[in-house]
């Protein structure tokens, strides 16, 4: 009966709250999800900004200091800054750096100390290989948890250990001996060669840097032997011409002039020197022997002179020179020499040439020497047997002319100091050490001649600072001079030439400079002393002591300041000088 009805769709399920509803919902509506799987992303963060701040506050705080935990050598320097690292370094770690080596020198031992050598502590690389900057979390953590071991790097000064050295070669050399035949009291006199040792220098700079270096405490030192130019074969050759040399006297012959060189003259004037090939050469100064003859074959009026100077009332006079005619002194000194070896006559035509002044008068005339624009005095204690070295460099210099562009240079003009060029033996330090020699004290001569030209505002080309200061020189303006390796030279860079003035006495040397003044004044700004460092006691019983006063050593700038129409012109630059430390040296008496 109700098939043909409508019927009314079924209603759609009614929503179920309450337990178990879930298991009735749709597939495509998602559950709450539970709490830890909430709490997961904060937990993390949580985690991460820990650690952030685990690295990030120990960072901050060992940013701009050394990394904790970082020693050199024992020393702690972790957590301080740069400049306070340096200073701890310099204070703890240096005495314990400076250890002395010893060298042994064919059997004798050397103490050689660090500041000797030049050694120092170098600080700024050193700290340098700490880690710097922001250090990274490896660094941080190293630096809470552990230590960072840095070894300290040192630094040799190669010229002061090279000076060092020559003043041990000045002690231990013993340089081979050449045969000589030399005249004593108008005889032959002759000395055989010698073999000698010498110190190797450039090996010794070697072994002791690498000695200072290492931690080494002791080193040898070679002395390597050493041959002499002459043989035994040539001395004797050259004796039996040195006794025929002075067997009679020599005559020498002008038309119908005649003057004789008595065999005392030629012992005075003849000399050997070593040859190439191991002989012995004569050699006669025939300018210095005719001095006592030539007036008896050469008239006076025709005699040359050389153009000088001559200071009368303060002012240079210009003595002229004049060309003239004299005896050929060149062909003379090949005329003896060869009657010397045995091949000429006993009697000398010579002849007469046109001698020309050395120093002419055009040559100094236009030079603008008229005023003493620069001078300089030191003094010192007086019948010193360095005095003597002073006072005769002085006078082999005096009256000397430097033309404009002209370089000077004290070894090139005075030459070895030897005992034949009127030069005594006297104590010079030498790389640290007092040492005897020839010409000894004739740095003061250099220092003299240094201030005078630092005052005239000429060029210093070179020249080489005292170890130790001295209180009679003015600091940082002091000049050592040894032959041939340390020298003072300097250039006149004016258009005008300079003569050189000496004068000495039983106290004082002094240089003077004339030519034509460029500046008003000149100024030597000195900066104040610093790095004060002590000197050392030590008692010596070695042959030779030479007891020396103790002086600390410092550094000092000087600037030389070039003044004109009240204003400053120019300026050199800044010299320092570091002065080292002198040691007290008690010489002990052996009973």
């Amino acid at each position: 009966m109700n098939e043909g009805r409508w019927q009314n769709p079924p209603a759609p399920p009614a929503p179920v709250f309450g337990r178990g509803a879930s298991e009735r919902l749709p597939a495509f509506i998602d559950p709450e999800p539970p709490r830890r799987r909430r709490l997961l992303p904060a937990l993390v963060l949580l985690v991460v900004i820990l650690l952030a701040l685990a690295y990030l506050v120990p960072a901050v705080l060992m940013s701009g200091s050394v990394l904790r935990g970082t020693r050199v050598a024992g020393v702690d320097i972790g957590g301080l800054t740069v400049t306070q690292a340096a200073d701890k370094l310099r204070t703890e770690l240096s005495p314990k750096l400076n250890k002395p080596v010893v060298a042994d020198i064919g059997g004798r031992k050397e103490t050689i100390q660090a500041d000797e050598a030049g050694l120092e502590l170098d600080v700024v690389s050193t700290i340098g290989q700490a880690p710097s900057g922001f250090p990274s979390p490896v660094e941080v953590w190293r630096g809470l948890t552990g230590t960072t071991e840095l070894q300290p790097k040192m630094t040799i000064d190669s010229s002061q250990l090279a000076r060092t050295v020559e003043g041990l070669a000045e002690t231990y050399d013993k340089k081979p001996r050449d045969g000589r035949v030399a005249f004593k009291n108008g005889q032959p006199v002759t000395s055989d060669p010698h073999d000698g040792v010498v110190l190797d220098k450039p090996e010794a700079v070697r072994v002791i840097t690498d000695a200072f270096l290492t931690g080494r405490e002791s080193v040898f030192l070679t002395l390597r032997p050493a041959k002499p130019d002459t043989t035994p074969t040539a001395v004797k050759q050259a004796e039996t011409a040195a006794k025929r040399a002075v067997a009679a006297p020599l005559t020498l012959k002008l038309g119908a002039k005649q003057a004789q060189l008595p065999p005392a003259t030629i012992a005075a004037n003849l000399t050997f020197v070593s040859d190439e090939s191991g002989g012995l050469s004569p050699q006669f100064d025939a300018e210095a022997a005719l001095t006592s003859v030539e007036s008896k074959l050469v008239d006076a009026a025709q005699a040359p002179r050389d153009a000088t100077y001559q200071i009368v009332n303060g002012k240079p006079v210009l003595v002229p020179a004049h060309r003239g005619r004299g005896i050929d002194a060149k062909q003379l000194a090949r005329d003896v020499a060869k009657t010397v070896g045995g091949g000429g006559a006993r009697v000398i035509p010579v002849s007469l040439a046109v001698v020309s002044p050395r120093v002419s008068t055009e040559e100094v005339s236009g030079l603008g020497i008229k005023e003493n624009i620069a001078e300089f005095t030191t003094t010192f204690d007086c019948c010193l047997p360095r005095v003597t070295n002073i006072q005769r460099m002085a006078t082999q210099l005096d009256g000397y002319l430097v033309k404009p562009g002209e370089t000077f240079s004290i070894n090139d003009v005075v030459g070895e100091r030897t005992v034949e060029g009127g030069y005594v033996q006297a104590g010079q330090i030498v790389g640290g050490r007092m040492v005897p020699m020839i010409g000894g004290g004739v740095s003061q001569f250099a220092t003299t001649m240094y201030n005078a030209v630092f005052f005239g505002g000429f060029d210093d080309v070179a020249h080489v600072p005292m170890d130790y200061h001295a209180a009679r020189y003015p600091s940082g303006r002091d000049a050592a001079l040894l032959y041939p390796d340390m020298d003072l030279k300097w250039r006149n860079d004016s258009d005008f030439g300079v003569l050189i003035k000496t004068a000495s006495t039983g106290t004082s040397v002094t240089v003077q400079l004339w030519s034509t003044k460029r500046y008003d004044k000149i100024e030597a700004v000195e900066s104040e002393k610093r790095n004060f460092t002590p000197f050392r006691r030590e008692t010596s019983s070695a042959p030779g002591c030479m007891a020396a006063i103790g002086e600390q050593g410092f550094t000092i700038d000087v600037t030389r300041v070039f003044l004109k129409d009240g204003k400053e012109v120019k300026r050199d630059k800044k010299l320092t000088t570091k002065y080292r430390p002198q040691a007290q040296t008690t010489c002990a008496t052996s009973n």
